[in-house]
């Protein structure tokens, strides 16, 4: 029987194991997808204890603390941090067969020195263990990323976003990381929102831009591109329930944007036909700046009413959407590859049904001399497991080159996630690893070390273009 979590954890085959511990692990990080605060980073702050960095913000905790029946008082609620913590460690030990029972104990080891394993009887221990450590100098913000060995974070940023605390991380030569905003306009997109017309008031003083039309529209947001662009933006990422494709007029826009001021109401296909204009408009901007368009499709958002007027968005109440077409995602990478102003695209799933038709369809648009121009993007928030690892990657082999897939990001609120890079480059080195032994891929090391090296971290490299 194999210890729990030792330095072979889930390497099953000689092959896989070399290629984890004498390559992939020494491989530093990009994390060019994640919704860390670059505030923290910027004031390099201190947490006081294991629950305010651990369960602060953690929708993936939350879960699970509510299916083992333990009251909101304790996951979101004014009960004291240790309190919370012991309901974690409660927790913690049920979550058999979970990503997050990995992920936490991979934490606990790497940046805890704690070997042990975390549960009621042993709560007491590790947050006194935890405490300890995180009171020491090397455990700030900022000491946290550079001991994972990370070397470039992307942001999560809105466009009216002053990026201030961008610029004071980059004007303190003391930090070399590059922290790197990331465009995220999904309120400009949201014109069935009541607070849309706010929106435009706030977008218009940000971009000293009077908004009276979509074209006016259009222009501020441009000169907003141009900020996070002289900002070292390298990427956009858009939240979307699924990829729209309903064409329409300059005309149209202008009448349904206008319609919108005037009246604050929408029909749902004005609504479609906008997000369409928008989103070309977007797409061939970034085409113009050199930017990646991520696109995270397939999510049933906010979907028990009580729990999102309680917490709001981003709370635990989201499910994997299923309203994806195929053929309209098609038609709008289409549309924008007829005019030559495809931007370099990852399409992120959270349903993992769509694996196989993403893939058939990121085949059609490759072009350029671009390595995988358009890529399906890592398994994401409920495919992040080992078994989402697993047949995103496959599917991603079956149609395409495995060997230019930009590999794994944290999307996570926590300086604690950049183990899941560690977790998602075991599994990588496992799934070749057994193919190799079972005689399906030539044991030619030096090509599989350079796969392995190549997705863990000199693909994202390439693909978004940092100068790092």
């Amino acid at each position: 029987m194999k210890q729990f979590m030792d330095k072979d954890f889930l390497l099953s085959t000689d092959t896989a194991k070399t290629l984890y511990h004498d390559y992939a692990a020494k491989m530093p990080i990009i994390d060019y997808h994640c919704h860390i605060k670059p505030q923290e980073i910027a004031q390099d702050v201190h947490f006081k204890n294991i629950t305010q960095i651990w369960l602060g913000g953690d929708h993936y905790k939350w879960r699970l603390l509510r299916a083992n029946g333990v009251d909101e008082e304790f996951i979101t609620g004014k009960a004291g941090d240790k309190e919370k913590f012991q309901k974690w460690a409660q927790t913690l030990e049920k979550a058999i067969g979970n990503p997050i029972h990995h992920w936490s104990h991979l934490e606990l080891k790497r940046y805890f020195d704690y070997d042990g394993v975390l549960c009621a009887e042993t709560a007491n221990e590790v947050w006194d263990l935890c405490n300890k450590k995180l009171s020491s100098p090397d455990m700030s913000a900022r000491e946290i990323i550079k001991k994972s060995n990370v070397k470039a974070i992307c942001t999560t940023d809105e466009p009216i976003d002053s990026l201030e605390y961008h610029k004071t991380i980059k004007a303190d030569k003391s930090f070399s990381v590059k922290i790197l905003p990331a465009w995220r306009p999904d309120r400009a997109l949201a014109i069935e929102r009541d607070s849309f017309n706010d929106y435009i008031d706030e977008l218009s003083k940000s971009a000293s831009v009077k908004i009276n039309s979509f074209e006016d529209f259009k222009e501020a947001l441009k000169k907003r591109l141009d900020f996070f662009n002289a900002a070292g933006c390298l990427a956009s990422d858009h939240a979307l329930e699924f990829i729209p494709y309903y064409p329409s007029s300059d005309k149209e826009i202008e009448n349904i944007f206008d319609n919108k001021i005037k009246t604050s109401v929408i029909s749902k296909e004005d609504e479609l036909k906008y997000k369409t204009a928008l989103m070309l408009f977007l797409a061939k901007e970034y085409n113009k700046l050199g930017w990646v368009m991520e696109l995270h499709i397939s999510c049933g958002r906010n979907n028990n009413s009580k729990g999102f007027k309680r917490n709001g968005a981003d709370s635990g109440y989201d499910c994997i959407g299923d309203v994806f077409s195929g053929a309209q995602a098609a038609a709008f990478l289409n549309a924008l590859d007829f005019t030559d102003e495809l931007p370099k695209t990852i399409l992120y799933s959270l349903n993992p049904n769509d694996d196989d038709i993403i893939n058939s369809i990121v085949g059609c648009f490759q072009s350029g001399g671009i390595y995988s121009k358009v890529q399906q993007g890592s398994a994401w928030w409920f495919n992040d497991h080992k078994t989402g690892m697993i047949k995103q990657m496959t599917a991603f082999a079956n149609m395409g080159l495995l060997s230019n897939f930009i590999g794994m990001l944290t999307d996570s609120r926590s300086f604690l996630s950049y183990t899941r890079h560690e977790y998602f480059r075991r599994i990588l080195c496992d799934m070749i690893g057994a193919w190799v032994e079972n005689g399906e891929y030539p044991n030619d090391l030096k090509a599989l070390s350079k796969i392995v090296e190549d997705i863990s971290y000199n693909n994202a490299k390439r693909f978004l273009g940092f100068d790092i």
